[in-house]
C-alpha cells in the first residue's frame, strides 16, 4: 500500500473496551442468526411480554460477551482468540444451517475424525461463502483495527471495573423481569444452547476433552473385603430393601416436616421415620445421584473419580446382595452401570402409565411383585423416579392426586400465578406420597419371607419463584435452601427392626434433632443390609447409634 493510500485509509485506533464491544456486536448480531431464528419459532412475539422477552435476548448476550471478553481478551492474545472464534463459528453456522446439526461433543469428535478426503467432499460454494463472509472478512476487520495500548493506572482500573459492573447490572436487570421466561424456555428446549455462538464450540470442545480424558482413567475397585455380617437378632429371614431416589422434591413441601398443606396423608399413617433436616450433595441430578451412592462425602466429591470407582451398589453386590435398578428419570448417571438395570423409557406395553416415552412413576412398580417372589437372597431395589421434575409439573401426577387448585397445566410456568405453580408442584408431592405408600404396602405383602424396609430421599430441591429463582442447578455455594433442603424418610417392618436391634424411640428422637445429608446413605445402606467392610463408617450410619449391642 502506498503512503498516500495509508493516509487515505488510516487504521482506526480504539480503546480495548470499544474493541470488546465491537466483537460482542459482531458475534451477537451476525453469528447467532440461527439461534435467534430458532427462538422465534418457539416464542409468540405477537404478545407484548414475549416480544420484550425476545428483545432482551440480544441485550443479554451482548453484555454477557462483554463481561467474558473483559477477562479473556488480553493484549497479545486477543486477536488470535477472536480470529479463531470467527473462523470456527462461521463454519459451524454453515453446518447448522445446511444440515441441521448441533455443535456438541459428538460433533467435535466427528470433526476430529474426518479424513482429508471426507473434508474435500464437503466443500461447496455456500461453505466458502460462509467461511469468507462470516469468518475471513470480520477477521480482516479485526486485524485492521488497532487496539490502543493502555498502561495500568487507578483510572484505567476503575474504568475496567465499571465496565464489568455495567455488564452485570444489565444482566441482573433482565433477570429481574424475565428470569422465569429464560428458565422455562431453556428447560423445555435444552438443545437451544447448542446453537448459541461461541459457547457451542467452547462447551462442545471442553466436553470432548473431558470425555476423552476420563475414558482413559483406570477403574478402581473398592470394598474388596465386603462380606455379610450377622445381625443383632438373626431371625433367619433375608433382607429386602427398596431405595426410592426422588427427583426435584424439596423438604419444605413435605407435611411430614411441618408444611402447612397436607401433602403426605398416606405416609403419615405409615409410621415412617422422617428426617426433616437433610441436605443434598448438589443441586442437579448429575452431581447428587453419583454423590449419594459414592464413598466420598460432598466436601470431597469428585465426579470423574466417582465415575471410575465402585459405589455402594457394587460393594453390596460383591457381598452377594442382589441389586436391581429401575430407571424413570433419564439415566442413572453411571451409578447402575454394573448392576441389573431396567429402563422404563424402553417399555412399550404400559399405556396406563406411559406415553411418548414418558412414564408416571407408578410404572416403576409394574411386575415388581413377581421379581420379589423370585428372590431368595438379600435384595436391594432402587427406584429412580421422575418425581417432581419441572417445568412440566402437571404431567407428574394423576387426577386422583390433584389435591390443590388452581393448577399450572403448562410447561410455560412463566404464564402461571405463583399460587397455581406451587399448587401444581405440591400435587407432585401428593403423588410421591401415593407412590411411597404403595411401595410400603408391596413390602408389607412380603414381610412373611423378608425383613423389609424402604429408604426415600430426593436428589435435590427446587425453586418456585422464591427470590426470583425457578427450577434448580444454582452453584451450591449460593443455592437457596429450596434447592438443597431435601426430604428423607425410613420405613421398616417390625421384623426388620427386631433383627437390626433398633430402638425406635431413639431413632425418631435423633431424626428430629440431628442434621443429615446424602453423605449418610453409603454407610446406612451397608448397615441396613448387614454388609461389613473397612469402608463402613459407623458415624455416618443413621441407624447405628440406635442399635442395641445385644438381643
Amino acid at each position: 500500500m502506498s503512503l498516500h493510500s495509508a493516509k487515505a485509509f488510516p487504521r482506526p485506533v480504539v480503546h480495548p473496551w470499544i474493541f470488546n464491544i465491537i466483537i460482542a456486536i459482531i458475534i451477537t448480531f451476525f453469528q447467532n442468526i440461527i439461534f435467534f431464528k430458532k427462538i422465534l419459532g418457539l416464542v409468540d412475539i405477537s404478545q407484548l411480554n414475549n416480544l420484550l422477552f425476545f428483545l432482551s435476548m440480544p441485550v443479554t448476550l451482548l453484555f454477557a460477551l462483554n463481561f467474558i471478553f473483559s477477562f479473556l481478551l488480553l493484549p497479545y492474545i486477543r486477536k488470535p482468540i477472536i480470529i479463531l472464534i470467527f473462523i470456527s463459528d462461521a463454519l459451524a453456522q454453515y453446518f447448522m444451517l445446511s444440515y441441521g446439526v448441533l455443535i456438541d461433543r459428538g460433533m467435535v469428535q466427528n470433526v476430529l475424525d474426518t479424513t482429508p478426503m471426507e473434508s474435500f467432499s464437503l466443500l461447496s460454494p455456500q461453505l466458502i461463502y460462509h467461511f469468507l463472509v462470516l469468518g475471513v472478512l470480520p477477521s480482516l476487520v479485526i486485524l485492521w483495527i488497532k487496539v490502543k495500548p493502555i498502561l495500568f493506572s487507578w483510572h484505567t482500573a476503575g474504568f475496567y471495573f465499571l465496565n464489568i459492573l455495567l455488564s452485570l447490572c444489565v444482566i441482573a436487570l433482565v433477570a429481574t423481569f424475565f428470569y422465569k421466561d429464560y428458565a422455562s424456555l431453556m428447560r423445555n428446549n435444552p438443545q437451544l444452547i447448542k446453537n448459541l455462538v461461541p459457547s457451542d464450540m467452547a462447551v462442545g470442545g471442553y466436553s470432548y476433552y473431558k470425555h476423552d480424558y476420563i475414558k482413559n482413567m483406570p477403574f478402581v475397585q473398592i470394598g474388596l473385603d465386603a462380606h455379610k455380617t450377622v445381625p443383632v437378632n438373626d431371625n433367619q429371614k433375608k433382607n429386602l430393601l427398596i431405595v426410592v431416589v426422588g427427583e426435584t422434591s424439596r423438604g419444605q413441601d413435605f407435611s411430614l416436616g411441618g408444611y402447612d398443606k397436607l401433602t403426605n396423608p398416606r405416609l403419615a399413617r405409615d409410621n415412617v421415620v422422617y428426617f426433616p433436616n437433610t441436605s443434598s450433595c448438589g443441586t442437579a441430578t448429575a452431581v447428587s445421584v453419583p454423590c449419594m451412592f459414592s464413598n466420598m462425602t460432598r466436601a470431597h466429591f469428585d465426579d470423574d473419580t466417582a465415575a471410575h470407582e465402585d459405589n455402594v451398589l457394587d460393594i453390596l453386590q460383591r457381598a452377594h446382595v442382589n441389586i436391581l435398578w429401575r430407571e424413570n428419570d433419564g439415566g442413572c448417571k453411571y451409578v447402575c452401570n454394573r448392576v441389573a438395570t431396567e429402563d422404563l423409557s424402553k417399555w412399550k406395553d404400559l399405556p396406563q402409565f406411559c406415553s411418548d416415552g414418558v412414564c408416571l412413576d407408578e410404572a416403576l412398580l409394574h411386575n415388581l411383585d413377581a421379581y420379589i417372589n423370585e428372590q431368595n437372597n438379600d435384595t436391594v431395589i432402587v427406584l429412580h423416579t421422575m418425581g417432581s421434575h419441572g417445568p412440566s409439573y402437571y404431567q407428574r401426577y394423576q387426577a386422583a392426586q390433584a389435591t390443590f387448585s388452581p393448577t399450572c397445566d403448562t410447561n410455560e410456568i412463566q404464564k402461571c400465578s405463583n399460587q397455581a405453580l406451587v399448587n401444581t408442584y405440591d400435587n407432585t408431592i401428593v403423588y410421591i406420597d401415593y407412590l411411597l405408600d404403595k411401595s410400603i404396602k408391596l413390602l408389607q405383602a412380603h414381610q412373611d419371607k423378608f425383613n423389609t424396609a424402604l429408604v426415600y430421599l430426593s436428589d435435590h430441591g427446587e425453586s418456585l419463584g422464591e427470590n426470583g429463582l425457578f427450577l434448580h442447578g444454582m452453584p451450591y455455594a449460593v443455592a437457596p435452601a429450596q434447592q438443597t433442603h431435601i426430604p428423607m424418610l425410613l420405613w421398616m417392618s417390625p421384623s426388620f427392626v427386631q433383627a437390626q436391634g433398633i430402638e425406635d424411640e431413639c431413632l425418631r428422637s435423633r431424626a428430629k434433632q440431628q442434621a443429615y445429608s446424602q453423605d449418610n446413605l453409603f454407610a446406612t445402606l451397608l448397615g441396613l443390609m448387614n454388609v461389613g467392610t473397612k469402608l463402613y463408617q459407623p458415624a455416618l450410619d443413621i441407624v447405628q447409634p440406635c442399635r442395641m449391642t445385644q438381643s
